[in-house]
């Protein structure tokens, strides 16, 4: 059924007549409850509250159910998002849950950690062309996904009947699940391998439970495996197994979802004094190994903490470093706090939690004491000059502007290279020079039956990202396969 055909159901045209367009657009958006930032700084709980079901309506409401709707067009993953929102608005959230996971392997972890304000949100008619709010998509996805898990009845997607064909994905984080999931719909026999003793990737390791709860994850994995996704864990491609092996074990083709897993560092004198660490160790280690508190394996963290960069992953770190005590935290940045990267829901709640932000500094060098610990670092100022090839302006030094400031510890968070294991270990697997696998418009590289998506070959990006390529990935894999 095409949208057309849907949005003229009788139901959908019965919703649209029942409130005027005016009274619709006049609504304001709603905004999701938070826990107070004095509270959470002292656990690891969920920041965000989530939505009533009353106020889940409401904001449904406000859906113009426009006729060529170009919300849809931001969504790396397709999902049909009047067809879910107007759901919610007639109160069959358990049939809008069903409709989201059509084409989104992990609803309620997309709409928890993805940038909607840049993807959908960012054309829906109200921010578009009415200068308002848009409607709070990400919001009412995360509603619709928590109700239908709290509510018991979780629908398991249909698949088609079995076709006996096995393939195999590297890497269990979204781009991964999102090509087992739809692989697995398509009637394929799947296994992902994971390096890792657990699943989930860099939603796992990457994340912090006061975004992004485990408990959810788990329950989107254990989904998966309802849709007959076998899951092996503890197991390198490359090393465990090679690409011949899986070719002998009868695996037909294969998707590289190895992430980037490989941190940057400025290279600058100092950074090699303990206490200076990549926001990937940093990270791992809280958030998989358990050293939040009292873990087999403590981070070393200390009272004057830095973390170096302006995305959402330094974001993260900052954020847990207040929870591991820091009485200062600080987020040193070599541009305007306006360019950042980060999440703006990120900046607000990292400034709410006591987080000191240091835009227009760049470090040049840390200094350690007599036992090697790092106990300061020295900051070009910097100013904002003419823009890059990015449209950003770029961070010109002001000559002779250094400051020195204290600290402890030392988090790089100025991005990741892509994981070389798997590339390095394929023969004739064509890779860009920053290490990137090379894939055409279908995600194929240039070994026809392996495919690739996500930061192995983006070499970073946003989980709805990696799943869009796990996605496009799995259909031209599926014409592949069937055209052989």
């Amino acid at each position: 059924m095409d949208n057309n055909t849907k949005r003229n159901e009788p139901w959908r045209e019965e919703l649209r007549k029942s409130i005027k367009n005016k009274e619709r657009a006049d609504k304001s958006r709603v905004h999701m409850r938070e826990l107070p930032a004095d509270y959470r700084n002292k656990n690891n709980e969920e920041v965000n509250c989530g939505l009533t079901k009353e106020e889940a309506l409401n904001e449904a409401k406000r859906c113009l159910d426009c006729p060529a709707p170009s919300c849809t067009n931001g969504c790396p993953v397709g999902i049909d998002i009047p067809q879910f929102i107007k759901n919610i608005e007639r109160g069959e959230i358990l049939e809008a849950a069903k409709i989201i996971k059509q084409t989104s392997a992990l609803p309620a972890v997309c709409s928890r950690v993805c940038p909607q304000e840049k993807q959908c949100e960012a054309e829906c008619i109200y921010a578009q062309k009415m200068g308002k709010e848009a409607v709070a998509i990400g919001y009412l996805e995360r509603f619709a996904a928590d109700y239908e898990r709290e509510s018991g009845q979780m629908a398991v997607p249909e698949c088609a009947p079995s076709n006996g064909i096995k393939v195999a994905a590297v890497g269990s984080g979204p781009a991964g699940l999102a090509f087992a999931s739809d692989m697995a719909k398509r009637g394929y026999s799947v296994t992902v391998f994971e390096a890792l003793h657990e699943i989930g990737g860099v939603l796992k390791y990457g994340i912090p439970e006061f975004r992004l709860p485990n408990s959810i994850i788990d329950v989107e994995i254990e989904m998966l495996k309802k849709l007959g996704v076998e899951i092996v864990t503890n197991c390198i491609v490359g090393k465990t197994i090679t690409f011949e092996d899986l070719q002998a074990q009868g695996y037909k083709a294969l998707f590289v979802g190895s992430g980037a897993g490989l941190p940057r560092f400025m290279h600058i004198p100092g950074e090699n004094l303990i206490g200076v660490m990549s926001s990937n160790e940093y990270l791992t280690r809280i958030n998989l190994m358990g050293a939040l508190r009292d873990g087999d394996t403590p981070v070393l963290s200390g009272k004057n903490v830095a973390i170096i960069g302006g995305g959402n992953t330094a974001m993260d770190a900052v954020r847990t470093a207040k929870r591991l005590g820091a009485e200062h935290a600080m987020i040193v940045y070599r541009r305007s706090e306006a360019e950042m990267p980060a999440r703006v829901e990120e900046i607000k709640h990292a400034k709410e939690e006591g987080v000191e932000f240091m835009p227009l500094h760049n470090p040049i060098e840390y200094i350690g004491d007599e036992k090697g610990r790092v106990k300061q670092m020295r900051l070009q100022k910097m100013e904002l000059g003419e823009p890059d090839a990015s449209g950003r302006r770029s961070p010109v030094e002001i000559p002779g502007a250094i400051e020195t400031i204290d600290v402890d510890t030392v988090i790089v968070s100025i991005g990741v290279s892509p994981n070389p294991l798997v590339p390095s270990s394929i023969k004739d697997l064509e890779v860009s020079k920053w290490g990137t696998i090379t894939v055409n418009d279908g995600m194929q590289s240039s070994i026809p039956t392996i495919f690739a998506g996500g930061d192995i070959v983006r070499g970073g990006a946003t989980v709805i990202l990696a799943m869009g390529d796990g996605r496009r990935a799995a259909a031209a894999m599926d014409e592949y396969l069937k055209s052989c």
